[in-house]
């Protein structure tokens, strides 16, 4: 992990992720005074929520100063999005089924594609690498994250950029049936490099990706990564929701991130890693403790988890 961005409410910068209270009540991410107006017109609020995370998450990286610092094939591109122009989508039905097919914006339309928001981050800033889109329900952000880590392992990429991105409007309240300012409305970028190419152009790594799984339950889940009798993890980002019931001693702190952002739904993974990061950073480089973050409970298809470790020899 070499950098990470944030487009979200009430957030300044990655130690802000560890806050406490609410966001909620918080003024909402204005991308035209983030990046300017050239470039956003038409486009959907979660491409333009992302693309602010990605030139955030791409600068903290050293990879984007006034343009790209590396060739743009080495770089992937993976979003996680459940619902994010779920907007787009339902605008152009309710206008095909009031207007008809000749009342629709041709500008508009193409926002209303699944994969519109990796293409656009990957467009604006020429990265060239491979592209994927995940809409993998309550794990979909950690799913991101572990594709983009097997194309690194794979060869196909030297580094990836990871967002998460979800909106808070009107068909995503009324589709979740939650009220306004319990849903995130914002995005989270990670840059996730090959440790020889970080290496290559002197880049310092802050977290390094361990071991993946994606079970049934929160309980096969911690099976697989946190066995009986191992090392317990020194902190835990858990699944929204989730309170008691599992066999972690209860000294594992445990953090529930929707209590500070709301539901996050495919970008909880995503903020869930950049929250791992920052703990790390506020831990000290020494503390060799690893921090787990998990997605997903028996409520929903799978649960993903991953653990992370901080960068340099602790790790």
């Amino acid at each position: 992990m070499t950098g990470v961005g944030i487009a979200l409410p009430g957030v300044d910068g990655p130690a802000d992720l560890l806050r406490a209270g609410s966001t909620a009540g918080e003024p909402e991410v204005d991308p035209a005074a983030l990046l300017g107006k050239r470039g956003l017109r038409y486009k959907d609020r979660a491409s333009r929520l992302a693309l602010c995370a990605a030139a955030d998450g791409l600068r903290a990286a050293g990879l984007l100063t006034d343009a790209l610092t590396v060739p743009g094939s080495t770089v992937g591109v993976a979003v996680s999005s459940n619902l994010g122009n779920l907007d787009t989508v339902c605008e152009v039905a309710d206008g095909i089924k009031e207007l008809g097919v000749d009342g629709i914006s041709p500008m508009g339309l193409p926002n209303a594609s699944s994969n519109v928001v990796a293409s656009t981050v990957a467009i604006r800033y020429g990265l060239r690498g491979p592209n994927l889109m995940v809409c993998n329900g309550a794990t979909s952000g950690l799913d991101a994250v572990y594709w983009a880590a097997s194309s690194l392992a794979a060869g196909r990429a030297e580094r990836f950029l990871v967002i998460g991105v979800e909106t808070d409007n009107r068909y995503v309240r009324g589709l979740l049936g939650l009220p306004t300012g319990q849903l995130l409305d914002g995005a989270v970028a990670l840059v996730v490099e090959r440790a020889d190419a970080a290496a290559a152009r002197g880049a310092a790594g802050s977290a390094v990706l361990g071991r993946y799984a994606r079970e049934g339950g929160i309980d096969q889940c911690l099976d697989r990564l946190v066995p009986e009798g191992g090392a317990v993890p020194g902190t835990w980002f858990v699944p929204e929701g989730h309170r008691s019931g599992d066999r972690l001693p209860a000294e594992v702190p445990r953090t529930d991130l929707s209590e500070v952002f709301g539901r996050a739904s495919g970008a909880l993974g995503v903020l869930q890693v950049a929250a791992a990061v920052s703990w790390f950073a506020a831990s000290g480089p020494d503390s060799g403790e690893r921090a787990l973050v998990m997605s997903g409970t028996g409520q929903d298809d799978a649960v993903a988890g991953l653990l992370l470790a901080p960068a340099g020899p602790a790790a």
